[in-house]
């Protein structure tokens, strides 16, 4: 079973909405360690509403930290240590989406862990969500350039929101990694629209 990890170049990128797709393409369960804040708008629920296969499981919630804020400064104000070692990944024989929080560099805690360090402990592929803006380019490099330097498998790019075909196609170019989907902008309704751009992931 594939155990794969979901990252954004940053924060606000779609990760939430892109794990549902991919939930959705491998009829595969779903996990979010940690959530910070919004504790009463889950990613979890949005991802339960957003699906309509009947096969995933949608896993609670390592730790759900009251403020929306960095894990680390959050998990401070609630209390809580964090450190990859902590995390338990949820026994399953389906595939695992695992939904990270903000990007690869995010702490976890003051000790200098990040998400990146996460990674290893609970999946064993990760798919990058890119999203274009201006400065996506530089983000998105950045962010593959990390995963390779750490040795994780990058399965490939999630392009979520409007296209610019250049400047997806000079990722591509610059990383060497595979384009797995290109997500449009939602135009219907939501799991109709879910379905139908999982229909088309290569993963």
């Amino acid at each position: 079973m594939r155990r794969i990890f979901v990252t954004g170049i940053g924060t606000e990128i779609g990760k939430t909405f892109c794990s549902a797709i991919l939930v959705e393409a491998l009829t595969a369960d779903y996990w979010k360690p940690v959530q910070a804040g919004e504790l009463d708008d889950l990613d979890s629920d949005f991802v339960r509403h957003a699906i309509s296969n009947t096969k995933t499981n949608i896993h609670p919630e390592q730790y759900l930290l009251s403020e929306p804020m960095s894990p680390h400064a959050a998990a401070r104000i609630d209390g809580i240590h964090l450190s990859p070692a902590t995390f338990q990944r949820p026994e399953t024989d389906n595939h695992l989406i695992i939904e990270g929080a903000g990007g690869l560099m995010v702490p976890l805690n003051d000790e200098g862990d990040m998400i990146v360090d996460l990674i290893p402990n609970v999946a064993d592929e990760v798919v990058l969500v890119s999203k274009n803006y201006l400065g996506s380019i530089n983000h998105t490099l950045l962010s593959a350039e990390l995963l390779k330097q750490r040795g994780i498998k990058i399965t490939g790019i999630l392009f979520n929101g409007d296209s610019n075909p250049e400047t997806e196609k000079v990722i591509l170019n610059y990383t060497g990694l595979t384009c797995i989907g290109k997500i449009p902008m939602l135009d219907q309704s939501l799991q109709s629209f879910v379905r139908e751009q999982a229909s088309g992931i290569n993963i």
